[in-house]
């Protein structure tokens, strides 16, 4: 049995369990929201074109009206300055867009501090536990925020000084973007940089340093709980759009079960 059929075998058999990590895409999806004078990008809407009637009697379809960066979504490097001159999203090779996942958990910390950030020291306490950061991994800050999807207000948590998420700080940000192995960076949050990045320096260090260095984030994960600190295998299903800066994707976890 080749290696293929044998994973086709075990996915049938659930032995391999499939887990979907994307957010449901609506007018209800939560999105980043920046203060003025920045401009904000457009919630998901659909304008139906027909729907079996006189303007297509036998099929319906939709025009889909959303941006780049909205709900669960892949961050290419042309998406922010420090990467300008590197790959838009149709651009990424799809060896980078499937990997080892590596979670570290975080649900405890943010419990108590809802500003929490990952520090290296973190990372490296990780790493003494559980081995080296794989090669082209995914690195999955698991936070608990996920649970907040339901409630705009919840996820949004902010106040009159701005959102309170959790995130990672400028030193581990850096550590990641130029001397980790990892090809990406994903949260449950609404962004890959902490609520309160905008005030770190460089400013929104996770989009700086990662996609500066050729390595992408993803957003807004769900089920994150549910997947093993290792072993598991990340699926990113971005659309190839031409000079994108990112794109909503599709986001499968791929778990052995005994």
């Amino acid at each position: 049995m080749t290696t293929l059929n044998d994973l086709l075998t075990k996915i049938g058999s659930q032995t391999i369990e499939i887990i979907d990590l994307t957010a449901p895409l609506s007018s209800t999806t939560p999105v980043l929201s920046l203060p003025e004078p920045f401009a904000n990008t457009i919630p998901a809407r659909l304008e139906p074109v027909s729907n079996f009637d006189d303007a297509g009697p036998m099929w319906s379809w939709n025009n889909l009206h959303t941006g780049e960066h909205t709900g669960t979504h892949l961050d290419a490097p042309t998406h922010w300055v420090s990467g300008r001159d590197g790959l838009s999203v149709d651009q990424i090779p799809p060896n980078r867009l499937i990997g080892p996942i590596a979670v570290i958990d975080v649900t405890a910390e943010v419990e108590k501090n809802a500003d929490f950030v990952l520090e290296p020291e973190h990372i490296e306490a990780w790493e003494a536990q559980n081995g080296p950061l794989p090669e082209g991994a995914w690195l999955i800050l698991r936070t608990g925020w996920g649970s907040r999807v339901g409630d705009p207000e919840r996820f949004a948590n902010a106040d009159a000084n701005g959102p309170h998420t959790p995130g990672i700080s400028s030193a581990a940000a850096k550590w990641l973007g130029e001397s980790s192995p990892i090809s990406g960076f994903g949260v449950e949050t609404v962004g890959i940089d902490a609520g309160g990045a905008g005030g770190f320096e460089p400013m929104f260090p996770a989009h700086y340093y990662l996609l500066g260095n050729n390595k992408y984030g993803l957003t807004q994960l769900l089920n994150v709980d549910k997947l093993p600190t290792l072993g598991a295998v990340l699926v990113v299903s971005p659309l190839p759009i031409v000079g994108g800066t990112g794109s909503p994707a599709r986001v499968f976890a791929l778990v052995e079960r005994s």
